[in-house]
């Protein structure tokens, strides 16, 4: 029996309520420890710089440890960090296959994962069909983020006609459920079809919603649409808007 098998609930809350520094020192504890789930956070932690340095390569490590151990969080991690070069060189077909199984074993992320690269054909050959099934699923899992980044690739499926009827007002219910249930690029793609309709004031408050939670490739890509738009008050108060998320 180790140290932290030793600890009650009571003195793992209050391990757990110091610094940054305090909880990610106690989490290392617990994953040199053999603690699957502490090798996931802690790999998530030198990801983040939550309380240590970030460090991709060692985060690599502690997933791959936890993944052997069957966390099917930290497998889908050890795709990620192959998917887009994190610790790593890129490896698509790995992160494929790093996801692949961790569909199967249920996760909501690794599904998510697996369908786009099953629909941009990246390290699988390209299956657009299961893509969408895969998507619909999460959709349908009403799980939080994933459900809702789900739902907005369902809608770019019935907007560009992938493997289904080209629908676009499907794609903008999906777009609006996809923005209400958080996610950046569908708080953009919402709002995208609302300039189109003429709604260009309730499309602004969406445009700042996605320029507050979007990454910083997505914020270059969806600026420079913007700036660009066939919609004049895009390229004006649309612009300004999305800055001013940017901002927030």
């Amino acid at each position: 029996m180790t140290a932290i098998d030793t600890l009650t609930p009571d003195a793992i809350a209050a391990r757990l309520s110091g610094s940054p520094a305090e909880r990610a020192a106690f989490v290392r504890e617990a994953a040199d420890a053999g603690v699957a789930e502490a090798q996931a956070v802690y790999g998530q932690m030198l990801l983040d710089g939550l309380g240590v340095a970030v460090d991709p390569v060692a985060a690599l490590g502690w997933f791959t440890k936890a993944a052997a151990q069957h966390h099917v969080m930290a497998l889908n991690m050890v795709g990620r960090c192959y998917d887009l070069g994190w610790g790593t060189r890129v490896d698509k077909a790995r992160a494929a296959e790093c996801y692949r199984i961790a569909a199967e074993r249920g996760l909501d992320w690794a599904m998510y994962n697996y369908a786009t690269l099953l629909a941009l054909g990246e390290g699988v050959a390209e299956d657009k069909p299961a893509a969408l099934a895969l998507l619909e699923k999460v959709a349908a899992m009403d799980s939080g983020l994933a459900s809702a980044k789900a739902i907005n690739f369902v809608g770019s499926f019935a907007e560009d006609g992938w493997a289904c009827e080209r629908d676009l007002v499907r794609a903008a219910a999906c777009y609006a459920q996809a923005a209400a249930g958080g996610d950046f690029r569908g708080c953009f793609n919402h709002a995208r079809m609302l300039g189109a309709a003429g709604d260009i004031d309730a499309a602004l408050d969406w445009l700042k919603q996605a320029g507050e939670r979007g990454n910083a490739a997505f914020l270059a890509k969806a600026g420079a649409w913007l700036a660009t738009s066939e919609i004049p008050a895009f390229r004006t108060r649309g612009v300004a808007a999305f800055r001013e998320g940017t901002r927030c």
